[in-house]
């Protein structure tokens, strides 16, 4: 291990080249995302076989549910970048993830008459608060731990995304296996212990992130409100949330108005600041993270089918049998991250080689390849369902090729987007437009769950999936298309050639829009 020094003067480890910190954050979101794709594994079928709820009533839940997964981040992305600081409100969320986990392995009776689905909602309810602390503001973290034109931040965010699908693939096999062979509090149990492994990494880790993610005004989070510690009271509203979240998930209907209208005011507001408050580069680098984010909700909707109307159809219509042992649909939840974690090292490879020779697609250009991917994905396997004929079973060979195509799309996508939103969003709003890319996921999975719920819509066949996967994947490759050939307009949003990292560009950002830092603090948490 060697060493080197920041900016700051402060001392700092290294480990193959990147930060010591960055593998802290690896690992801590690596048992984060082990907790939580194996509950997502589980969730399905817990849903209709658990609590007797129809295919359709079922995957509309499972979108309400994992839409407000990813839209609370922009809250506390928000509240993490205007008083917690990064680093607290990650510790924060994974303590309330860890309680909401371990509440899930209360099985209870079963069935929608049960008192016990009162704890289920309170679960789920503790998981989507944890979440929004955690989400959005572990990713930032790894932003700060390198300068805005380091060229070693796409290969990082790389490097963090393949310790998010280990973990995704270690939650998927185990939780999986366990629940759907030896009973719901078995997988559930076990997504709980590892969530707790995440939060002993990071706290255990805090020394190697330097100071990073901290408190942009300490001071205002000791002083007292009504008595209480600022600080403390944060954490108290946050805890009275849970109510409010708990009473949401139970009224699907109503999530669909409210996150159509609080995406219309925070794209209001963002777009907003850009016009009126940033200077003319900025503007245009906020418009061009805009266009990367309306795209990915198309690719989210498309691509979250895998735990929903996917994983049922793998259950049902998969011929799931391999080497003589009749494998768990859940398991399969794992191929996704087992790609990725295989194929991340070489598509970091790649864009580098490529870059060295100018030949390296631009971010928007990505971006379309990457729907372009989901598209064909839906229609491979469409093609092996049609192939296998009707009443026969599709062969599980179709179902590693969609997920092999969704995830060299993924990859196209999904890292290169954490690193364009905080390679193009001002100092100042990096948590928030970070927590935007997230609400777009927010979107793209309540409409993942409406599709999905078309897929199972009451008395349809089981050829109603791939008439609507036939649909979808056709629009996926179109769109894709589309992206790529207006890229270049893209691009020359973005201004790339003209990003800076000097002290006096970050101050002079906070500075236009009225907001100066805190002595010797700037607004995203890094010493001077």
């Amino acid at each position: 291990m060697a060493s080197g020094y920041m900016a700051t003067g402060k001392e700092e480890s290294s480990f193959l080249g990147h930060p010591t910190g960055l593998f802290v954050l690896f690992f801590a979101e690596m048992w984060e995302r082990f907790s939580y794709y194996g509950m997502r594994a589980l969730l399905i079928f817990y849903l209709v076989q658990h609590w007797m709820y129809s295919d359709e009533q079922a995957s509309v839940i499972y979108g309400v549910y994992t839409a407000l997964v990813y839209i609370t981040p922009v809250i506390g992305g928000y509240l993490a970048d205007r008083y917690l600081g990064q680093r607290k409100a990650v510790l924060f969320g994974a303590v309330i993830l860890t309680c909401g986990h371990f509440l899930m392995a209360f099985e209870g009776e079963g069935g929608q008459g049960s008192a016990a689905i009162n704890v289920f909602w309170l679960a789920l309810s503790f998981i989507i608060v944890g979440s929004g602390f955690l989400k959005a503001n572990i990713s930032v973290i790894v932003g700060q731990l390198y300068s805005r034109t380091d060229v070693r931040r796409d290969p990082a965010y790389t490097i963090f995304y393949m310790g998010i699908n280990l973990g995704a693939a270690l939650g998927a096999i185990v939780a999986g296996y366990l629940g759907q062979t030896y009973g719901w509090p078995y997988g559930f149990g076990s997504a709980g212990f590892g969530m707790l492994l995440g939060l002993f990494v990071f706290m255990w880790g805090k020394p190697y992130l330097l100071g990073h993610g901290e408190a942009p005004d300490p001071a205002r989070l000791a002083s007292p409100v009504a008595g209480i510690r600022f600080e403390w009271l944060l954490y108290i509203l946050s805890i009275m949330s849970i109510g409010v979240v708990w009473w949401l998930i139970q009224n699907q209907a109503l999530v669909g108005s409210l996150l159509g209208v609080a995406g219309a005011i925070l794209v209001f507001y963002v777009l907003y600041t850009a016009v009126a408050k940033l200077p003319a580069q900025d503007r245009d680098r906020i418009f061009a993270a805009m266009f990367l984010i309306f795209g990915s909700i198309l690719f989210w909707a498309l691509f979250e089918q895998a735990g929903s109307s996917l994983n049922l159809y793998t259950d049902r219509q998969v011929d799931r049998t391999m080497l003589g042992i009749d494998v768990p649909a859940s398991v399969f939840q794992s191929i996704n991250s087992i790609y990725i974690v295989t194929l991340g090292p070489v598509f970091a490879v790649m864009w580098t080689v490529l870059a060295k020779r100018g030949l390296e697609p631009s971010t928007p250009a990505k971006f379309g390849l990457g729907l372009i991917q989901l598209g064909a994905g839906f229609l491979v396997l469409v093609w092996g369902a049609a192939a296998a004929g009707p009443g026969n079973l599709t062969p599980v060979l179709f179902i590693f090729l969609i997920y092999l195509l969704h995830t060299t799309g993924e990859l196209c996508l999904s890292p290169v987007g954490l690193s364009a939103m905080n390679r193009l969003a001002p100092a100042h709003m990096a948590s928030l437009i970070m927590g935007t890319w997230f609400f777009a996921s927010a979107a793209g999975n309540f409409s993942a769950g409406l599709i999905a719920a078309a897929t199972g819509a009451e008395g349809a066949g089981p050829e109603r999936v791939t008439n609507v996967y036939n649909v979808v994947g056709w629009v996926g490759v179109a769109v894709g298309i589309g992206v790529v050939v207006i890229s270049p307009l893209i691009q020359k949003f973005m201004h790339l050639d003209l990003l800076r990292d000097d002290v006096h560009h970050a101050m002079a950002g906070e500075q236009e829009i009225g907001e100066p830092a805190a002595a010797g603090v700037n607004t995203r948490g890094e010493t001077r």
